[in-house]
Parts: C-alpha cells; structure tokens; sequence
C-alpha cells in the first residue's frame, strides 16, 4: 500500500517541488533587479558631474517640453540610462529646466557653440516655444554660433531652428510648413442612433465646448471665433521665423498654391525647395554636416564625434539663495476637485500650496504659471479664493499665463495684482456649462426599464431616467448664476461693469494680444516679466525662486520609469494590429474624449475649453 502511495504522490510532489523552485526564482530574479535599480538610482544621485571638455552644447531633446513634468529632469536621466525610455516621443521635459540650461551655457567657457538636433523633439505650444527662442536668441547675441542639423523638421522643430546662424539639411529632407489646424469629433448623430439623451447647460455663444453632443459640425459662431485666433497665432509663428531667417513673410509662406508651384519647379525636390525658399542655408549629406562640425567644435576620438555635451548630461550649478523668497506655483493642466494627479491642477492642493505661500514669513511674493483649459468651477474657485487671501495678506501676486489659460484657467486668475500673458497666450473663453447624459431609450431599446418611487422629483435623479423637469431649471439657474458670478469676478478685478466683460466674455477664445486690447491682461511678456514684476511689486532689490513642486519618493520613481519604459513600447504593440488611419482615429478619439472624464465637480459644472489645447 505504501508503494502505491509513493507511486501516486510522487509525481504530485515532484510538480510541487517545480512549482516552489519557479516562485522563488521569479521573486529573487525581482528581488535582484529592485537592487540592481536602487544601486544604479544611488550612483546617478551621488556621481560628480565630469569636468566638461570645450565643445558644443547638444540641444537633442527628445518627446514634448511642458512646464510641469511628472517627473523630474534627474529622475528621467536615470529612467534612460536604466529603462530605456529615452525613445518614447511623450517623454516630457521641463521648460524652465531647458532654459535654465541655455542660459547657463551662454556663459560657460567650455561651451562654444550650441547645435540643434531636433528630430526626436515633439513639439511644445507656442509660448513654451518663444521663451525657449528667446534664450536661443540671447545665446546667439552672446557671439557664440548656433547651428541646426536635420534630416528633416516639421513645425515646432524649424521654429527652434530658425534661431540658427546657419541651418543644415540633408538631401532626402524636406521642411515641413504647412499652417495650423483644430479639429473635433462630433458624436450627436452616434448619441442619436445609440438613443443617449444629452442634456446641456450652458451660457455663452461662443461656449463651443458642448458642441460635439450638440452637432455634427462646428456651429458659425464657434467657426469664427476659432479662425481669428488660429489665425492669429500663425501670423505670430511666420513673423517670428520670418525675422530669424531675414525674409518677409510672404517669402516664408506664401500659401500652398505658390507653394505647390514652387514644388513642381524643382521637379519635387523638398531639399531644392526648401534651399531655393531661404528656409535653409545649406543641404549636404550627414558625413559633410558632422565634417563642418568638427571643423567649429573638434573631433572627440573617444566618442568618435564632434567635441559636445547633450543637453541631458549638461550640469547647471544651484543658484545661491540672496534675498526674498519668491514662490513659483503651476497650475498645470485641466482643474479637478481633490487632490493633484499627473497632467491635472487638483484644487486642493494647488489651493494648499498657496495657503502655505501665504503663511510662509520667508515668502514675499507669489508667481502663479497657469498652463490651463479650465475644468471643474468648484475647484477653480477654491484656487481663486487661496489666491485672493495671498493678495489680501499683504503679498503681491503676479500671474503668468504660458499656452493657455483660458475659461476656469482665467477664472484663478482674476485675483492677482498683475497678469502677463504671451502674445500668442489663450485665454479668455469666460463661460460655463453642464453636461449631463441618461440612458433611460438606450435601456429602453433592449426591453431594460426603470421605476420608483421618491418623495419629491429631485430625489428622483438616475442615469436610467429621464431628468426631472425641476432638476434641469435649477440646473440652468445654476450655471447662469455661475456665468454672473465668473463675468462679476472679472469685472471687479480688471475695473470693469459686467456688462462689459459680458461683450467679451460668452466663451469668447482669445490670444494674449486680443487679451491685452480688451484689457484682461495687464502686459504682453514671458515668465522672465513675471518675475521681474513680482520684485517690484515687492520691493525686492535681491530674490530668488521657490519652486513649488512635488518630489516623488525612490518607490513612486521605480515605478513611475517602468511604467514610462513598458508604456513606450506597449501602445504601438497594439496599434500594430490595427489599420493605421484606424490607429490614427482610435488615438484622436481617445485624446478628445478623455478630456471629460477628468472632470469631477459635484454640481456638474465645467469653465472648460475643449479646442484650446488641439492645436496641429
């Protein structure tokens, strides 16, 4: 009998014996690479920074500049070297970071040049893209050369380029101008045939941010109001690059029938083209670029390359801290209810690190970069009414608008001594809505039904039913005494009567020129004059910033880069399996309709624009 059982229950422990080794060798292979990981995270934190060589400066940014990174610019140089991340073109690097760099190397000695790789940078808004230009421009004034190499460029990357004394492109390259465009789904045709009631609440002719529930198309008012300042915004993009490259703007871009002409010229040749157009100096082929290279910067026998640092191993010294403190808080990003999350404004903690400003002594005055479409209207004024105690404590506070800072973007705004906004800022959209959607025909339509019973028809509120009619009065009440109190807020702050903020209010968009004209911002400027402006406003002779910024822990690291790494990879695996004009539509409807569900007030109501940021 004991044999049989040996017989039967050896294999059975044999299979256990395997299954314990496979556990136990998976957690220690873990194990092992946690601390391969924290050893490599402890090296790059405590490594001295190697004395530089002379050379270039290597501009080679890679994925998008924003002003606020999930990650910090240390924490996603480890993330490369360990991870492998550095491909992924969302990889986000800071504005101020990349500045900050620029102008550092304006004046290191070892630094005798700058170039300008560009092919892995995806692009920046505008006003990121002019601040970054003109610390290109003041490198330049400082008589060292800047050059700019590329097989090819599209919009952002030329705008950079054209700061270049001499811009190179190889053979097979092309420039890419085209102009700019916004586009939307539209889904009231789909909500239709899916029988999904949608019920809208709103004030503002312009308030096109419900537009896609609403339509199929884009209505007249909000076609209007988008093209003036779309066009705006690239009559600032040709006149900046036109001036840089000393040609007119008609020379620049003279409109895609000149230019389709100008093509069939030199039989197609988008290097010819773009050469005969002044939009570069020279078209050579890589091997004669890096020859001209060597010849400015040397040869480095080592890295068998010209004489550069890239600008992700380039060290900037810590600024000493003289004088008064001035805090640097971001509001970055769509405003939420609750606490911050990556790519959103959270109103309590925006709100709680205004607070701290405030009570902070060693804090005598506060910069707030808005970087915002707006969101949540409860959220917007807990940040608004933080801000306004900062001003009533006796602290000047100053706002600097980047891209966008429009509908409850602006709405944090208006407390502020002073508000400086880029020429190609948007901002504006002063207007509120609701969005509410049931379910009750969709149910319906497959034999699904609700029914109840509630003491009063406020009560009974589902998404299976159809709103009470008492519910959608109060709910327009609701947002038309929002809208009073949004346009109210604006008046008293830039010494207006509602009834003039309401002529340039109704979700009007505007740029920061338009802005500056109807008088609801106070200067055309960059962060520089921001800063400048909260000095003077505090009297400080000597001053140094504060920047109000999260760090995140060694674990949230760890996990932050490999999610980047495995994220990197993980969505062109999927979109392998798909047709590419189906990936294309998948990810456009993915990003437009995202951008609701990040939105939690609890009274439903949105000073939200949905264009701002769509931008190609």
């Amino acid at each position: 009998m004991r044999t049989l059982w040996r017989i039967i229950s050896g294999p059975f422990r044999w299979c256990w014996r395997l299954l314990n080794f496979i556990r136990e060798f998976i957690l220690n292979l873990f194990l092992i690479f946690i601390i391969v990981v924290c050893v490599g995270i402890y090296l790059q934190l405590h490594r001295s920074a190697p004395e530089p060589g002379k050379g270039a400066l290597l501009v080679d940014l890679t994925g998008v500049v924003v002003e606020k990174p999930s990650v910090n610019n240390k924490l996603r140089q480890i993330g490369r070297e360990l991870l492998g991340a550095s491909s992924n073109r969302l990889q986000e690097n800071s504005l101020f970071d990349v500045v900050d760099m620029l102008r550092q190397a304006k004046s290191d000695g070892n630094i005798t040049g700058l170039v300008l790789s560009l092919k892995d940078f995806a692009g920046a808004d505008q006003a990121s893209l002019q601040y970054i230009g003109k610390a290109l421009r003041e490198f330049r004034d400082s008589g060292k050369p800047i050059y700019a190499a590329g097989d090819s460029y599209n919009q952002a990357q030329y705008y950079l380029a054209s700061f270049a004394n001499k811009i190179y492109l190889t053979p097979q390259g092309a420039v890419d101008l085209h102009g700019l465009a916004t586009n939307n789904l539209y889904y009231k045709s789909l909500l239709d045939k899916l029988k999904v009631n949608t019920h809208i609440f709103r004030v503002g002719t312009y308030k096109s941010a419900v537009e896609p529930f609403l339509r199929d198309d884009m209505s007249p008012a909000a076609r209007d109001a988008d093209s003036r300042w779309l066009g705006q915004l690239w009559q600032h993009y040709v006149d900046t690059v036109a001036a840089n490259r000393q040609i007119t703007s008609d020379q620049l871009f003279p409109g895609a029938q000149a230019m389709v002409a100008g093509l069939r010229s030199v039989d197609g040749d988008t290097a010819q083209f773009a050469l005969a157009n002044k939009w570069v100096d020279t078209v050579a082929s890589r091997v004669a670029i890096e020859a001209e290279m060597t010849k400015a910067f040397g040869w480095n026998k080592q890295k068998n390359a010209f004489n550069a640092v890239s600008i992700y191993d380039y060290q900037t010294p810590r600024q000493p801290q003289k004088g008064g403190q001035i805090a640097v808080i971001f509001a970055n990003g769509a405003i939420i209810d609750g606490p911050e999350t990556p790519g959103s404004v959270g109103g309590d903690t925006t709100a709680g690190q205004i607070r701290d400003a405030r009570l902070d002594p060693d804090v005598k005055a506060i910069v707030l970069r808005v970087n915002s479409p707006g969101g949540s209207v409860s959220a917007s004024e807990m940040i608004r009414s933080e801000l306004e105690a900062a001003r009533t404590a006796g602290k000047p506070v100053v706002v600097s608008m980047g891209g966008m800072a429009a509908s409850g973007g602006y709405w944090i705004s208006t407390p502020a001594n002073y508000i400086i906004a880029s020429p190609s800022t948007l901002t504006g959209s002063i207007g509120i809505f609701g969005v509410i959607n049931t379910f009750e025909d969709s149910l319906g339509s497959i034999g699904v039904h609700t029914d109840g019973v509630a003491t009063s028809p406020l009560a009974d509120l589902s998404m299976t039913k159809a709103l009470p009619p008492e519910f959608s009065q109060m709910m327009q009440l609701n947002i038309e005494n929002g809208y009073k109190n949004f346009i109210t807020l604006v008046g008293k702050a830039r010494n207006k009567s509602p009834e003039e903020v309401d002529k340039i209010a109704q979700g009007h968009v505007w740029v920061g020129s338009d802005a500056k004209t109807n008088g609801l911002v106070d200067q055309l400027g960059d962060f520089d004059d921001a800063v400048a402006k909260a000095a003077e406003l505090a009297k400080l002779q000597q001053y140094y910033l504060n920047w109000y910024l999260d760090e995140p822990s060694l674990l949230d690291m760890v996990m932050s880069q490999t999610s980047a790494a495995v994220y990197a990879h993980l969505p062109v695996m999927i979109q392998a399996f798909l047709p590419v004009p189906a990936a294309q539509i998948s990810a456009l409807f993915s990003t437009q309709a995202n951008a609701f569900p990040k939105l939690n007030d609890p009274q439903n109501r949105y000073a939200y624009c949905l264009t701002c940021g769509d931008v190609q």
